[in-house]
């Protein structure tokens, strides 16, 4: 146990939590953003973190019960400044790719550990910085980009810390990679160090951790890897007079809602069993509808006509 604990990319499958040793940063970062609605939630995470992967379905879930009245904000943690440590029996990159192949039937999430053997991440503070910079130019295009450069480096084994292949990602989500490029030297670097300092502010020593606050007052703290049932008893604490939303269960209605799907979120979305979900999702491919990317943990689909091609 000591070993996952000590080290902050061997993430605890128990706890559910990608911990880091204790953070100093000179930047305050600032807790207070304005939202016209109810419930906000700050979600400390990073691109390459396993157990932050494992909870994409939670959080799609929380967004179609709760996006009425819950804004999700995403804020860096920085998991990996770089390899200028041994410990938790890590020396090198390739020590993760047993790990990440280990924890993903736990997440019941595909995520391929051959990225640290083939081509792997020297830290990930570049596609950290990277997210800050798009949040500069949409902030919805940069959950998407987020959530292609977690694709790219858990399924299609992509090093994200290469410009490159961030720039690709920018493209994808429909952004502007040559701005990036100039705010991820200038203000983004800024914005990362702040979130740095809000995680130190918050105490925060692992990943994901989540706060839900109501009025920025009343807070509720997540912690780990957690079933969808305590983001629900969270915000019925602190809200209760918040009604949960209604959302149709169709695939062709989550797939316009999320451009790309797992197993686990589709199931887990449209509220079937696995293997009913994946019977459903192998027909809408064979009859054209879908497209599959298979790893050997797990594969994602997405609508054909539109661009992931990752």
């Amino acid at each position: 146990m000591d070993a996952k604990i000590n080290n902050p990319l061997l993430c605890d499958p128990i706890s559910g939590i990608c911990e880091v040793p204790a953070m100093n940063s000179p930047v305050d970062g600032d807790l207070k953003t304005a939202t016209e609605k109810k419930l906000r939630m700050l979600y400390f995470t990073d691109p390459i973190c396993s157990s932050c992967w494992g909870i994409e379905a939670q959080l799609k879930k929380l967004k179609l019960e709760y996006g009425h009245e819950l804004d999700i904000e995403y804020r860096m943690g920085g998991l990996l400044p770089d390899w200028s440590y041994n410990s938790g029996g890590i020396s090198k990159p390739s020590d993760v790719a047993p790990h990440w192949d280990e924890v993903s039937p736990h997440y019941q999430m595909p995520i391929d550990g051959d990225v640290w053997i083939i081509d792997p991440l020297d830290s990930s503070y570049p596609p950290s910085i990277a997210f800050k910079a798009a949040e500069l130019q949409d902030m919805n295009k940069a959950k998407r980009f987020f959530r292609i450069m977690c694709e790219m480096v858990f399924l299609r084994k992509i090093n994200i810390a290469k410009w490159e292949n961030i720039a690709a990602a920018a493209v994808l989500a429909g952004l502007d990679a040559d701005r990036m490029k100039i705010d991820f030297n200038g203000r983004a670097k800024v914005l990362f160090d702040e979130d740095l300092g809000l995680a130190v502010k918050m105490g925060v020593r692992g990943f994901p951790t989540i706060f839900i606050f109501k009025d920025n007052v009343n807070t509720e703290k997540i912690y780990g890897f957690k079933p969808y049932s305590d983001y629900e008893a969270a915000i019925n604490h602190i809200a209760p007079e918040i009604p949960k939303k209604d959302y149709d269960k169709s695939w062709e209605a989550l797939f316009a809602v999320f451009q790309s799907l797992t197993l686990k979120e589709f199931a887990d979305l449209a509220q079937i069993s696995f293997s009913a979900a994946k019977v459903l999702l192998d027909n809408l491919v064979n009859e054209g509808k879908l497209s599959v990317f298979d790893t050997k943990n797990g594969s994602i689909w997405w609508v054909n006509d539109a661009d992931n091609n990752c």
